[in-house]
């Protein structure tokens, strides 16, 4: 069948699509009989409503319907023997003015666009990477110790000193006025970990049991709590108890009670340093990533489908909808979300997906099926039984699919990184995994 294709602007394609008029009324006229077989009808027995009757009740509702299963399925057809590859819904509208016996309508639509990728050896990459040492080691036992440290209280001589945990009591007002959440009695936490402003820590440091002070207390201009940001209070302070902080000795019981299966000093040191190099790796491969796909968008040439970009755009809303519900935020369903604060992403987004895709396509970088399986081993080796982790992802298809997607993604980047101009640049652990 001929397809005569009208290009309107950029990707804005348009096509007539003609329908005979018999065949929509025949299959009205089956679908009718088919629901006349089963209706009911107060007054008619089941399958005894007259025709009339029922076309009166249901014949507007089944053209409609018709009508668009017909106009879907010529489009379909259409774009297909038109070797078309349609981004987004068609805007159909009906004619008028068509020839005798015939339905015709007109099909606007946008195409997928030509991705044109440049020559990825003037491309320049700058890839990361770290080791971990014995130090990241070292800070990391400290966090498990930490974690499992206990408290004594001290003597009523004693002043708090950073590690003790103290409870206290508060109150604080600005301008003579409590305000929501300046007010705590037997309130808990640990001197010098950051867990209160550096002010209310400060005025803590060095106080004894049963002792009281006032300070001033200045608020961040970007606190968290918007009514008093960049304001002043004064508070009033209580120490009602000091506890001193005791944390375990590194020997072979903290390893054997941290489910180490080689239970002694050596056996946790050495587990500590897989699961660092694990993440080290991961957060290297997601760094290393990005600046790979930036450097991929930079050599591409494309124009956008917008009905893509809109239904990225859309995603991003319904995504950003989700988390206000969970995180609790009332009538979350209600609040005006703008459209165009996630215009930006939604464009890098959809380029990155057809550049991606072009890049895929033209170098054989899809996902084989032992690449699959060996992430899969990866990911399931720091899971004490990784054989049920394994079975996890094969029991789910959608399961599957992303780690598809992620072996795809480190194909193309290891791909780009094959080509380009790479400077590789060494980072400290720290630095890394103080990074978002």
């Amino acid at each position: 069948m001929s397809v005569t294709v009208e290009t309107l602007e950029k990707l804005e394609r348009k096509i007539v699509l003609s329908i005979p008029a018999s065949v929509v009324s025949t299959e009205v006229e089956t679908r009718l009989k088919k629901i006349a077989r089963t209706v009911k009808m107060n007054g008619f027995r089941p399958g005894k409503v007259p025709m009339n009757v029922v076309a009166q009740q249901y014949g507007y509702s089944v053209h409609y319907e018709v009508m668009n299963d017909k106009v879907g399925e010529a489009f379909a057809q259409a774009a297909f023997d038109a070797k078309l590859r349609v981004a987004g819904q068609p805007k159909i509208t009906e004619t008028e003015n068509a020839p005798e016996g015939q339905l015709t309508f007109d099909a606007v639509f946008e195409v997928f666009p030509e991705v044109k990728i440049g020559d990825l050896s003037s491309a320049t990459v700058e890839k990361l990477s770290a080791q971990v040492d014995d130090s990241a080691v070292d800070k990391t036992l400290d966090i498990l110790r930490k974690q499992r440290r206990t408290f004594a209280q001290r003597g009523l001589d004693s002043a708090a000193v950073d590690g003790d945990r103290v409870t206290v009591d508060f109150e604080g007002k600005i301008d003579g006025e409590l305000f929501n959440g300046g007010k705590a009695e037997a309130f808990q936490f640990i001197v010098g970990e950051g867990q209160m402003l550096k002010e209310f820590e400060d005025a803590t440091r060095g106080m004894k049991s049963g002792e009281s002070k006032t300070f001033p207390l200045a608020f961040p201009a970007d606190y968290h709590g918007k009514d008093v940001a960049g304001k002043t209070a004064d508070f009033l302070l209580t120490v009602k108890k000091i506890e001193a902080s005791h944390l375990p000795e590194v020997n072979d019981s903290l390893a054997k009670s941290l489910g180490i299966a080689d239970a002694t000093v050596a056996g946790l040191r050495s587990d500590i340093k897989k699961n660092l190099e694990r993440e080290v790796k991961a957060r290297l491969m997601a760094k290393n990533k990005q600046a790979v796909m930036d450097a991929l968008v930079g050599k591409a040439e494309l124009e956008l489908p917008k009905a893509s970009v809109k239904a990225e755009i859309e995603r991003l809303v319904e995504g950003a909808r989700t988390d206000l519900k969970q995180r609790g935020v009332k009538d979350f369903e209600k609040m005006p979300i703008p459209e165009d604060i996630f215009q930006q992403q939604a464009e890098r987004r959809v380029r990155l997906g057809l550049v991606v895709a072009e890049l895929v396509k033209t170098n054989d970088l899809h996902a084989k099926p032992e690449q699959v399986s060996g992430h899969i081993e990866e990911l399931a080796a720091s899971y004490e039984k990784p054989m049920d982790v394994i079975r996890w992802y094969g029991s789910d298809k959608n399961r599957m699919a992303e780690v598809e997607a992620i072996v795809v993604e480190n194909n193309v980047t290891n791909f780009v990184l094959s080509k380009a101009q790479v400077t590789e640049k060494s980072t400290s652990f720290d630095e890394l995994m103080a990074q978002n």
